[in-house]
């Protein structure tokens, strides 16, 4: 049987991938990518914290999915509603003094330096228009959402055993070429994105940072330069990744 992972071995491999004192990483991860750690999900959010340091700040998705807005909206309660997209996220959500943003389906969840500021305000109305806007929360990717706040802070994101089926950020990808459509045209449509086939194009390009942490394939990239790049190809040749 292999010996489990511990806090000392993951703080290594997050390290040996990149990640760096002060960095403020938004994360996606598979769990049970990791294999088995001693400690269980503590364990990792603890060298997650150790690797970052006291001056890094350590962001997971905690949305409510369920399969309609209405369900959503029915269950929402910040200080309850559990997170389906992993259990890590779900982990983290629960840890005493972890701070949780607003919102009844892409609530954002922080811990580190300035963490309850950081998520305070995504209540709050200004910015970017989206499909997920809806009264009375704020701008799911407005001026105040954790999301674009990451974004314009050079945060890292940080995949753990997972693909680009789940990168998120492509939505902001989404969100920033329809607000640009609707200068122009106030009817323009919304449109989607094919997310395996930018993670390629942006895979393609080299501008990330690729390794292992426990048994999980891991990749590490700055949040800007990705949606920015992936907004470029996006207007210059939409044709491939139209959903």
């Amino acid at each position: 049987m292999r010996t489990p992972y511990t806090h000392e071995t993951l703080l290594q491999d997050f390290t040996n991938l990149g990640i760096a004192q002060g960095d403020t990483l938004f994360i996606h991860a598979s769990f049970k990518s990791l294999g088995t750690i001693e400690g269980g999900a503590g364990t990792v959010i603890s060298a997650l914290e150790a690797t970052v340091g006291a001056e890094g700040l350590i962001l997971m998705p905690t949305f409510s999915l369920l399969p309609s807005r209405e369900e959503r909206v029915a269950a929402w309660n910040v200080n309850k509603t559990p997170s389906t997209v992993g259990w890590l996220t779900e982990f983290f959500r629960q840890m005493p003094d972890t701070y949780r943003s607003d919102h009844y389906s892409h609530a954002v969840a922080a811990r580190g330096k300035d963490a309850k500021a950081f998520v305070s305000d995504h209540l709050r109305r200004e910015g970017y228009e989206s499909p997920w806007d809806h009264h009375p929360w704020g701008k799911t990717y407005g001026t105040h959402s954790p999301m674009l706040r990451a974004y314009k802070a050079n945060a890292k994101i940080l995949m753990i055993g997972i693909d680009y089926e789940t990168s998120t950020y492509i939505h902001l990808v989404e969100v920033i070429h329809w607000n640009k459509r609707l200068t122009d045209d106030p009817q323009a449509e919304y449109i989607r994105l094919k997310r395996p086939e930018l993670g390629a194009f942006w895979e393609g390009l080299g501008q990330l940072r690729q390794g292992r942490v426990g048994d999980s394939m891991c990749r590490l990239f700055h949040i800007k330069t990705y949606v920015d790049t992936l907004l470029v190809e996006v207007e210059r040749n939409p044709e491939p990744y139209v959903v």
